[in-house]
């Protein structure tokens, strides 16, 4: 057949119940044939039949307007006796593309209708869900100590650089807002317990109070807070947008290992840097409680310290400074294991980050009881 001259397909209707498909139904001859569908009609309760035996041509834009056509009469004729459709004449090889055409159009899918659950099974699901985090994340922890044996070993993979800037960046930048809130903090203890103390006129044990509790309990707990809100979330999503953009799988494509590269520095470099500034906020928590003291309970700095040195022993001054790489080795294990877990776009940084900074503070916390209570048993 001659491309240039293409017999346009129509649709003749003979009767109210039969259908005369003639000419090319192709793409170049299917301009006109949708007005003809839309004029179409049928007889209730009578059956069908579409006469094709004059189609010249067929494609599969054809074969699409076709079954499309078949269905619609199909669905007119749906709930009426005898209404059905019946297409004769089809030569084999139109018949063989309408089959294939009629395979391939998929209808869209309705959504299933969500099934109503149980608390029972939700919580269940959770229940499944969080023990298969902490498997991955045990998993984790044991490639990390993998890693750092191998380390350990063999100190030319250390990656020096790297620990450098995690030092600089989670230590020496975090100085301002570590001090600051430390020095609130001292105010704010050193207030709270004049009211109590001056009343019964032992002003000058605001000293044993705010010494006590900023060593061995508030520097590390705040301190270890701030860096995982501050240092964990920026781990978990620099390690996220890493995987996201494949910069993880290129590195293992290199043959540079991602633990090495990625999370051996800042866990080193946290664990020096955590300790440093709870010394640092030790210092800044005191002197906050001295200046209020002196405010509001007439305590001079000379007698504050006379009394601090006396008060505060240096087993509470150890007791929370060891509790710090503890708390240093949790914000870097938890942030970096959410930041390989990051999966899919954006959305999954900004999760894995949240999730991160939640982890990182409950396990802090929930570390620092576990060290009140062995503290406690162990008499220090």
């Amino acid at each position: 057949m001659d491309l240039l001259l293409v017999t346009p397909a129509t649709i003749t209707q003979s009767t109210p119940a039969k259908l005369l498909l003639a000419g090319a139904w192709t793409t170049r001859g299917l301009d006109a044939i949708g007005p003809q569908i839309a004029a179409l009609g049928r007889a209730p309760g009578s059956a069908m039949v579409v006469d094709s035996a004059r189609i010249e041509a067929l494609d599969t834009a054809g074969a699409w307007v076709l079954q499309k056509l078949l269905q619609r009469l199909r669905g007119e004729g749906e709930g009426e006796a005898g209404g059905g459709v019946q297409l004769l004449d089809l030569r084999p090889e139109f018949a063989r593309l309408l089959e294939v055409v009629g395979q391939a159009a998929v209808l869209p899918a309705v959504p299933a209708a969500r099934r109503s659950t149980s608390k029972l099974e939700d919580l269940g699901r959770s229940t499944v869900a969080i023990l298969e985090q902490a498997l991955a994340l045990l998993g984790f922890v044991g490639e990390v100590a993998v890693a750092l044996a191998g380390c350990v070993a063999h100190p030319a993979r250390c990656r020096w650089r790297p620990l450098l800037y995690n030092l600089r960046s989670a230590g020496f930048d975090a100085l301002p807002i570590v001090g600051l809130l430390s020095f609130l903090l001292g105010i704010v203890i050193a207030y709270q317990g004049a009211g109590q103390l001056r009343q019964y006129g032992a002003n000058i044990f605001v000293a044993d109070l705010v010494g006590l509790s900023m060593f061995r309990e508030f520097a590390p707990l705040i301190t270890a807070i701030i860096i995982a809100g501050r240092s964990g979330s920026a781990y978990a999503a620099q390690i996220g947008t890493m995987s996201v953009t494949e910069e993880i799988d290129a590195l293992r494509t290199l043959g540079i290992a991602p633990l090495d590269l990625l999370v051996l520095p800042k866990i080193f470099a946290l664990a020096v840097a955590l300790p440093l500034l709870t010394v640092f906020s030790d210092v800044l928590g005191v002197f906050g409680g001295m200046l209020m003291a002196r405010a509001q309970l007439g305590v001079s700095f000379g007698e504050f310290i006379d009394r601090f040195v006396k008060a505060v022993s240096v087993t509470s001054y150890l007791v929370g400074i060891c509790k710090a790489p503890v708390f240093a080795m949790i914000i870097a294990v938890i942030g970096c294991f959410q930041g390989f877990r990051t999966r899919g776009g954006a959305d999954s940084v900004g999760r894995q980050t949240t999730r991160s900074v939640v982890q990182s503070t409950f396990l802090v916390i929930l570390a620092d009881a576990l060290f009140s209570v062995a503290f406690s048993a162990l008499d220090l």
